[in-house]
């Protein structure tokens, strides 16, 4: 096969390019250490460079949100902390409060102190964080958590809503801790009552507390399952409770039933529930006591529910609910929802939905107004004035399950506040108040620990998910670099074979460019 001169040239010149072009790529690693720069020089590798940078970056951005969480918890936690001391001072002034030789205007410097621990409870339950959001309204940052009501109690306006953000792979925590959780939760131990039923007339001899709920389990078990109770007293030292079957239960109440009349702070425990009690005898009661105290009857139960309803701001009418009265126990214990919307469709329509209402929602349940009552699942609304379509009003039931503590704090001030001296009566009830308070205290500051530990088992799992981020990310960074970086040795003797064989090809060019059939003749 014959080769022309010019094929020659363009052969040798092409392998020459080639071989500098190779050259210059080693040294450029040898230079810099970097053997991947595109998809060219190792396809494989490239895509799996690519993997690993989408791994850090998204390891970067869990980075960011630990910061973010640990930010906001830090917040969260630091007021609750600050709301717990509160919480203690309260206590020390209720317990100090029930002081036998404490008189009104004692109670009343410690309503006035408690009045001030009620304002920086309030400010601090309604805190910010350093963007400016409300730290316990859930979702509804740019909303109070809580509002103080016309007549002194207060409204959770926030929502149950936890903000979250992904800190691992498999791992997604809540950077903030509602109002709902850390303040609403807390039992109300003073969900029980009684009621005189005999003698019509009240005459002061026999004084029973509407009682503190000190079990919640047996009370949710047992008290219930047999309300309501018929207590009746049937002489000075004995009494007895009947369930609303009739059965007599007497012996599940302490001492069974037997009570000491003249003893002080008596309390009878029956099903969960302690019951204060407290025998004033009159003139001329010491010839027959038990004759006196026989027949007094009361009845015993769980506080009923309350029911309120409040107009929207945009309502074109001035219609307002006025009371809301259970018709139907079993329809409204069946399906009622604590929280709804009535919503008017027309000057007489309505329509029920259970709260939150969103684009999705469909009534629970529909009616028209008869007169100005409207009833939906077993409860009569009434109305002042009529309703205009297109109106709403939020309707709450209070299950008494549940106190909020600024509610907790302003009642207990209202009794400190009111005098009793002198007033047996009076001295008793106050008392029974001093104990809602106190068990209500209790209920709400072991709430707020609980968001305290909440939020720090949340601290630990971050901590712990950090560690685990950043090892991901030192083996993430050690693969990368197994990948693009060159080994040096292997860079040093490729670059040496490469030199070499570029001379070798340049002196051989030259050689064989030189020779020429002249050279034979």
């Amino acid at each position: 096969m014959r080769i022309s001169t010019s094929q020659f040239y363009n052969s040798n010149s092409a392998n020459y390019q080639r071989s500098f072009s190779t050259l210059d790529k080693t040294r450029q690693e040898a230079s810099d250490g970097i053997r991947v720069r595109s998809g060219a020089d190792d396809p494989v590798g490239a895509a799996r460079l690519l993997q690993l940078q989408q791994q850090q970056n998204m390891l970067d951005q869990y980075g960011r949100n630990i910061t973010n969480v640990r930010n906001s918890l830090g917040t969260a936690e630091s007021t609750l902390s600050s709301i717990g001391t509160i919480l203690q001072r309260v206590n020390e002034l209720a317990i100090s409060s029930g002081n036998a030789g404490f008189t009104d205007a004692d109670r009343q410097a410690n309503a006035t102190e408690l009045a001030s621990l009620e304002e920086q409870l309030f400010s601090l339950m309604n805190s910010k964080d350093e963007s400016g959001a409300y730290l316990f309204s859930g979702s509804k940052g740019d909303t109070p958590p809580y509002v103080r009501n016309a007549n002194g109690t207060y409204t959770y306006q926030g929502d149950q809503s936890q903000l979250k953000l992904q800190v691992g792979d498999m791992l997604t925590l809540a950077t903030n801790e509602t109002g709902y959780d850390a303040f609403e939760q807390a039992l109300n131990t003073s969900r029980s009552e009684t009621r005189l039923v005999s003698p019509a007339t009240d005459d002061g001899r026999v004084n029973l507390s509407n009682g503190q709920v000190t079990g919640s389990a047996t009370f949710n078990d047992k008290f219930r399952s047999g309300e309501p109770y018929t207590v009746e007293f049937t002489s000075s030292t004995q009494l007895k409770i009947t369930d609303v079957n009739g059965k007599d239960v007497t012996l599940e109440a302490g001492q069974g039933g037997k009570f000491d009349p003249n003893g002080q702070n008596t309390t009878i425990n029956f099903r969960g529930v302690d019951l204060r009690l407290d025998i004033t005898f009159k003139e001329g009661d010491e010839a027959d006591p038990d004759a006196a105290i026989a027949g007094h009857t009361f009845t015993l139960s769980a506080k009923a529910d309350e029911i309120t309803g409040t107009r929207s701001a945009g309502n074109s009418s001035s219609a307002q609910v006025t009371g809301a009265t259970i018709t139907d126990p079993a329809k409204y214990k069946s399906a009622f929802p604590e929280g709804a919307v009535l919503k008017f469709t027309s000057a007489s329509a309505f329509e029920l939905y259970a709260s939150p209402v969103t684009a999705d929602s469909k009534p629970i349940s529909t009616g028209t107004l008869s007169g100005n009552t409207a009833t939906a699942m077993g409860v009569e609304f009434e109305f002042s004035g009529t309703p205009a379509a297109g109106d709403s009003f939020g309707i709450k039931v209070d299950t008494h399950q549940t106190q909020n503590v600024l509610d907790t704090i302003s009642q207990l001030r209202e009794a400190l506040s009111t005098p009793v001296d002198d007033d047996p009566v009076a001295k008793q009830n106050f008392l029974a108040s001093l104990d809602s308070a106190i068990g209500n205290i209790a209920s709400a500051t072991n709430q707020v620990t609980s968001s305290i530990a909440s939020i720090g088992g949340r601290g630990q799992a971050i901590d712990v998910q950090a560690e685990t981020n950043e090892a991901l990310g030192a083996e993430n960074t050690k693969t990368q670099s197994s990948i693009r970086n060159s080994d040096p040795a292997e860079v040093l003797i490729r670059l040496q074979m490469q030199t070499n064989m570029l001379q070798a090809s340049l002196q051989a060019y030259a050689k064989i460019s030189g020779l020429s059939l002249m050279n034979y003749i």
